[in-house]
């Protein structure tokens, strides 16, 4: 497992869909709202937390169509499906790159983008914590949806539309978290269900991935 983990890395670097894609876009998103809502710093504090969750999400979905993509196009998923290596731990490898490449960039870049939006300095352990938790939860989904559309035209649009459902609990308490940082209030509530959202789909998501890799190669 550790050599495909590694492979992938590459791969996923390799093919632009690394760390500077998902950055991009979060440095976008984040430059471009002041510009939109007005330079204020108390409006930009109060959506600082909703915006950046909003901005990981989007970024994470960029590269999602690539998780299985590059693997279906050269022949060598059906290799994979018949190594000794279960899928269920294949789709956990996949899911993993993806949250180091893309996931991780975004953790620990939000709290400097934070800063432009003036969010309170309370705040940035919150969104930190949050966005720890709640992403790679957006990995394993991300994986999932991947795994029903690879090999499909323009699987990409259905992608989006098969997993930007499954993301909205996860985009609600990670905000909330932050929100209730920036606020002072206790955080713990919305972090655990986070944290209850990410075990179920660790435990859940890959035998699904699995099944639908399964159906997709038959």
């Amino acid at each position: 497992m550790r050599a495909l983990l590694t492979r992938d890395l590459r791969l996923a670097v390799r093919a632009g869909g690394g760390f500077g894609l998902g950055l991009a876009f979060f440095l976008i998103v984040v430059v471009l709202v002041p510009f939109g809502v007005g330079p204020e710093a108390d409006i930009l504090a109060r959506i600082a937390p909703g915006i950046l969750w909003v901005a990981a999400l989007l970024a994470a979905l960029l590269s999602l169509d690539r998780i299985f993509a590059l693997d279906h196009e050269d022949g060598s998923l059906p290799l994979l499906a018949t190594a000794p290596l279960p899928l269920e731990m294949l789709a956990l490898a996949k899911a993993a790159a993806h949250w180091v490449t893309t996931g991780l960039p975004l953790v620990v870049a939000a709290p400097l983008l934070g800063v432009l939006l003036h969010l309170p300095g309370q705040a940035m352990p919150w969104l930190l914590v949050s966005l720890a938790l709640g992403t790679p939860a957006l990995s394993l989904i991300g994986t999932f949806g991947a795994a029903l559309t690879v090999g499909l035209r323009r699987g990409g649009l259905l992608l989006s539309l098969i997993v930007l459902p499954l993301y909205v609990p996860v985009l609600i308490f990670g905000a909330e978290a932050a929100r209730r940082g920036a606020e002072g209030l206790p955080a713990q509530t919305p972090l655990l269900l986070l944290a209850g959202i990410g075990l179920g789909c660790a435990a859940l998501l890959p035998f699904a991935t699995a099944a639908a890799l399964r159906v997709t190669l038959r």
